[in-house]
C-alpha cells in the first residue's frame, strides 16, 4: 500500500516546468526511426545533468546507441523498468510548441512526452527518498516504428539483460488496463505483368491489368477482414486492413505494377504464420484470373500475450492509479502493439503499457496535455513504490 505521505510527497515533489522543458527538448531533436542518434545523445545529455549515471549501450545499432540508466535505493526490493522509443514515424518534423497547457510537435504524444514524464518520475523518487526499495532500469532506443525498424535494439537490450521486474511503457492509452494484446505482422504486396506503362487508349485489349487485380485484392481482404469479426479464436477481434494502394505515374497511364501494404492482427499468441499465411492465399486466389504476378512479403513485429491480473505489477500499478486518481482502470485489450509485446514474448516478464491520454499519434498533428504528463509521472513514481519495495 502507499501511505498518505509517500502520495503526498511525490505529488508535491513534481516540477511541471522541468518536466516540459525535458519534453521539449526530446520534441526538438528530429528523429525518424533508424536516425535516433542526436536525440539520443541529447536525452543521455539531460540525464547526466541531473545527475544520473548513464550508460550508452550499443545493443546492435550503433547507428544510436540506447540510454540506459538507474535509480536505486539502496535496499533490497524487486527491479521496475521504465521502458520508451525515442524514433518517431517518418513524417515531416513539426517543431515543438507550448500553449494553453498543450505540448505539440513531432513525438509529443508517441513518445517523447512520455519518457520526459518518467524521467521526473525518476527525479521526484530520488529527490524525495520515496523509493523504499528496489531499484528503477530506465532504458530508451531506437527502432522502433514498424516498417522502418524491427525492435532489434530492444531485443539486443534484453539479450544482454537489460530486464527488470516488470516494464511500464508510456505510450498513449490511458483509459483502460491492458492485460490482453494482439500480435501484429505488417505485409506488402506486388502485382505485376511484363512489360512497359502503356497509355491507356493504346494498350492491348488482352494487356493483364494490374489495377483492377490490386482492387479485386483489397476487396477480398476486407471480406476476409469481414469473416475474422465472427471467427477470432481468443479475446479480441483478428483483423486485416489494408492502408496503401499505389499505381501509375499519371491518371491515364497502363502501369506495371501494383502495390499494397497493410497489416494482419491475431489473438492468440504463436499463430502469426497462420495468419500471414491466410493473406497469402487470399492473393493468390484473388489474382488468379488477372494474368498478373503477384508476391507477398511480411515481417512480424510482435506476438500476442495476455498478463494475468494477480502480478504484482498488476496491483501496484492500480494502488497508483486510484492513489494518483481516485480509481483504478478497468481490463481491457491493447489496441495496438509496442515494446511491451516484445517483452512478454521473449521474457514473460509482465509489462503494462499506461501513458498519457494524448493525441494525433502517426500523424503530423501529434499533441498532448501538460496535466497528462503530470499525471504520468506522479502514477509512474507512486507504482514504483508499490511495486519495488515489495519484492
Amino acid at each position: 500500500m502507499l501511505s498518505k505521505t509517500t502520495t503526498s510527497r511525490i505529488r508535491d515533489g513534481i516540477d511541471r516546468d522541468r518536466l516540459v522543458e525535458r519534453a521539449v527538448a526530446l520534441v526538438g531533436v528530429p528523429s525518424p526511426t533508424r536516425e535516433a542518434g542526436a536525440v539520443a545523445d541529447r536525452f543521455a545529455a539531460l540525464l547526466t545533468a541531473e545527475g544520473f549515471e548513464v550508460e550508452r549501450v550499443v545493443a546492435d545499432w550503433p547507428e544510436a546507441p540506447a540510454v540506459v540508466t538507474h535509480l536505486d535505493s539502496g535496499k533490497e526490493g524487486r527491479t521496475l523498468q521504465f521502458n520508451g522509443h525515442l524514433d518517431t514515424v517518418h513524417l515531416p518534423f513539426v517543431e515543438p510548441s507550448v500553449e494553453d497547457g498543450i505540448l505539440r510537435g513531432s513525438g509529443a504524444s508517441d513518445m517523447k512526452g512520455g519518457v520526459a514524464a518518467f524521467v521526473e518520475a525518476m527525479c521526484v523518487l530520488r529527490d524525495t527518498g520515496c523509493l523504499g526499495g528496489g531499484r528503477i532500469l530506465m532504458t530508451a532506443h531506437d527502432h522502433h516504428e514498424g516498417p522502418w525498424g524491427d525492435k532489434r535494439q530492444l531485443k539486443a537490450l534484453i539479450r544482454d539483460g537489460y530486464v527488470g521486474d516488470a516494464v511500464l511503457l508510456p505510450e498513449y492509452l490511458a483509459n483502460v488496463l491492458p492485460l490482453r494484446g494482439r500480435g501484429m505482422g505488417i505485409f506488402r504486396i506486388s502485382v505485376s505483368r511484363p512489360g512497359n506503362p502503356v497509355h491507356e487508349v493504346l494498350r492491348p485489349t488482352d494487356l493483364p491489368n494490374v489495377v483492377a487485380a490490386a482492387a479485386r485484392i483489397t476487396d477480398r481482404l476486407y471480406d476476409l477482414a469481414e469473416d475474422l469479426k465472427t471467427r477470432s479464436p481468443g479475446p479480441g477481434i483478428e483483423t486485416v486492413f489494408v492502408g496503401q494502394l499505389h499505381a501509375g505515374e499519371i491518371y491515364n497511364q497502363a502501369p506495371v505494377e501494383a502495390q499494397l501494404a497493410g497489416t494482419r492482427r491475431w489473438t492468440v499468441s504463436g499463430m502469426g504464420d497462420e495468419a500471414i499465411g491466410e493473406v497469402e492465399a487470399v492473393v493468390e486466389d484473388a489474382a488468379r484470373s488477372f494474368g498478373v504476378e503477384v508476391s507477398v512479403t511480411s515481417t512480424r513485429q510482435g506476438e500476442a500475450f495476455s498478463i494475468g491480473e494477480e502480478e504484482a505489477v498488476v496491483e501496484a500499478f492500480q494502488i497508483a492509479h486510484a492513489a494518483s486518481t481516485g480509481h483504478e482502470l478497468p481490463v481491457g485489450e491493447k489496441p495496438f502493439l509496442d515494446d511491451g509485446n516484445v517483452f512478454l514474448a521473449h521474457t514473460g516478464i509482465p509489462a503494462i503499457t499506461h501513458g498519457p491520454d494524448a493525441h494525433g499519434a502517426h500523424t503530423i498533428g501529434e499533441w498532448v496535455s501538460v496535466d497528462e504528463l503530470v499525471r504520468v509521472a506522479e502514477v509512474y513514481a507512486m507504482t514504483a513504490c508499490a511495486f519495488c519495495e515489495g519484492g
